[in-house]
């Protein structure tokens, strides 16, 4: 049992007489008969839309694992298909089939289903829920999705898991060795030991070892670029700030791009738990916030890139060009730089054979999973660190928390007292970690901790380390053609508008910027003010034409 079984009435909600005849307004075509048992989608069927039960039924259908197919459910009339990718037009992970008696049914693209979202607010809510419940449901019950086939806790199986996780997209990992079902497969294809993992999507494509981008691909995450069309706001990083600057954007009727080289979240994505964010008293993970951050933005046709490296931006005759790896360009008229800051990495030598293979620069349940009873070591003294340290402290043997000064100095209260509490974290005050000795096979062994303060030399046996020591900005994309701080961070108000930087219709928000508030929050704010410094540079623009 998953823990949406009391949330069925939800996940499969029937629409009443009236809430059909509001959908009918919607659809994005006539409704159409199909034969009993007959197909209306398949797994990985691109842009495959929604569909209303108008008479008959619809049998919905899953992959269990490398298994044939399994039922999740049969619409009936009054209810409707589809989950999350429906509302972006990105491949489904479900098939649908009219049931024994055929069915009569109604179309719903990702445009039109996203005009019903907005154009009626009571039933937009009701369609919008359904839709994340039931991708919440195919992430609890596994095997819906992408199959990983590999040595679990590999630092490859954690990097495409971790992909996965952060997207939001369900996956299964099976043991290459030791499930029967992997292994077959493995012998069967003559994948060589350097070809692992294995990656079977939901369409049924097989990629061998596969980069994020890669993966990012065959699940239609990065769909091509139509290189005609000019967007009134490209935003690069998907973090809060980013997020929440599409929200606002699209929402007022602005065509909207988000590019992010990594996931959606940005450093608050991997935030187990936060807790000072206003509206949510009992916290909130930094994934669960930014997943319904990226549901809300593709609501309102937002379009998210992922993972896509933004390598030059130029300008033109008040147009913007940014161009992507894979020789790609988006054109807009005004860029959002949201590029947020990448994890800092201390001067230990030989730490990048290390990284996912011991090594790591965030702490989610997959983490926490694989260091269950060991005993770890944590670095840093700020507010993530803090949540980090909450967070893996419980499932975790013993903790070396490792700062520099006294945690009351750099860290917010209601942290401090919560670390103080864990009766199995030990704080080093004054220390840092030297040496790494392991090898990227068999991970980490060893771990040096040199304390100043007290004079001593540590050598423990630890298997894992948590590097949570602060972040550089992530400007270099950029190429110096905005003015920056001692620092690196974008400077911003030295023209007309407060967050625009020196590059005319270029503007910063969120962590790359000088002088920003490191909170969420902040971010936040910042996304939605940024709104209206574009309306606001548009209307100037518009007047001087006409002038």
């Amino acid at each position: 049992m998953n823990s949406l079984t009391t949330r069925e009435h939800q996940m499969f909600p029937v629409l009443d007489a009236a809430q059909i005849e509001i959908a009918r307004r919607f659809a994005s075509g006539p409704a159409r008969h199909f034969a009993a048992h007959e197909a209306l989608y398949a797994i990985g069927e691109q842009d495959a839309p929604a569909w209303f039960v108008l008479d008959g039924t619809i049998d919905i259908v899953r992959r269990d694992g490398l298994n044939p197919e399994v039922p999740i459910t049969t619409h009936r009339v009054g209810q409707f298909s589809g989950e999350v990718n429906q509302l972006a037009g990105r491949p489904s992970i479900a098939a649908g089939r009219a049931g024994p008696e055929g069915c009569l049914a109604l179309p719903f693209d990702a445009a039109h289903l996203r005009a019903l979202m907005v154009g009626s607010a009571e039933l937009g809510e009701v369609v919008m829920r359904a839709l994340i419940l039931r991708r919440v449901g195919l992430i609890e019950v596994g095997g819906a999705g992408t199959i990983l086939i590999g040595l679990p806790d590999s630092p490859d199986i954690l990097r495409l898991q971790g992909f996965l996780t952060r997207s939001g997209f369900p996956h299964l990992v099976l043991d290459a060795a030791r499930d029967s079902e992997g292994r077959a497969l493995v012998e069967r294809l003559g994948v060589l030991p350097d070809e692992l993992p294995l990656v079977v999507c939901p369409g049924g494509a097989l990629l061998r070892n596969p980069n994020d981008a890669e993966l990012a691909g065959c699940l239609g995450m990065t769909p091509a670029l139509d290189p005609t069309v000019v967007y009134d706001v490209a935003i690069v990083g998907a973090g809060p700030a980013g997020l929440a600057a599409a929200v606002y954007a699209a929402s007022e009727g602005l065509s909207v791009i988000v590019l992010d080289q990594h996931a959606t979240g940005g450093q608050a994505g991997a935030s187990a738990r936060i807790e000072n964010y206003l509206g949510f008293p009992t916290g909130i993970s930094g994934h669960a916030l930014a997943a319904r951050a990226v549901n809300q933005a593709v609501k309102f046709g937002a379009e998210i890139l992922i993972p896509v490296t933004v390598e030059n931006l130029a300008c033109a005759d008040d147009r913007l060009t940014l161009t992507l790896s894979g020789d790609r360009q988006v054109r807009a008229r005004s860029v959002v730089v949201a590029s947020g800051a990448r994890y800092r990495r201390p001067a230990i030598p030989n730490l990048a054979t290390f990284e996912g293979a011991g090594v790591s620069y965030w702490a989610s349940p997959i983490e926490a999973r694989i260091c269950s009873g060991e005993e770890v070591a944590l670095v840093g003294g700020g507010n993530s660190a803090g949540q980090a340290v909450v967070f893996l402290a419980p499932h975790v043997k013993r903790l070396h928390l490792i700062v520099r000064r006294d945690l009351a100095e750099t860290m917010s209260r209601y942290l401090v007292d919560r670390i103080a509490a864990q009766p199995n974290v030990e704080i080093h005050v004054g220390a840092e970690i030297t040496r790494l000795e392991g090898d990227r096979a068999s991970g980490l062994s060893f771990v040096t901790i040199m304390n100043h303060a007290r004079g001593t030399v540590q050598r423990r046996a630890l298997r894992h380390i948590f590097l949570f020591i602060g972040a550089d900005p992530n400007a270099e994309w950029l190429g110096g053609r905005a003015a920056t701080d001692a620092k690196g961070f974008v400077v911003t108000g030295q023209g007309a508008l407060p967050l625009e930087t020196t590059m005319p219709g270029v503007f910063a928000i969120g962590d790359v910027r000088a002088g920003s508030t490191k909170r969420v929050a902040a971010a936040v704010g910042e996304g939605a003010a940024v709104v209206a410094q574009i309306h606001a540079m548009i209307a100037t623009r518009a007047a001087k034409r006409t002038a």
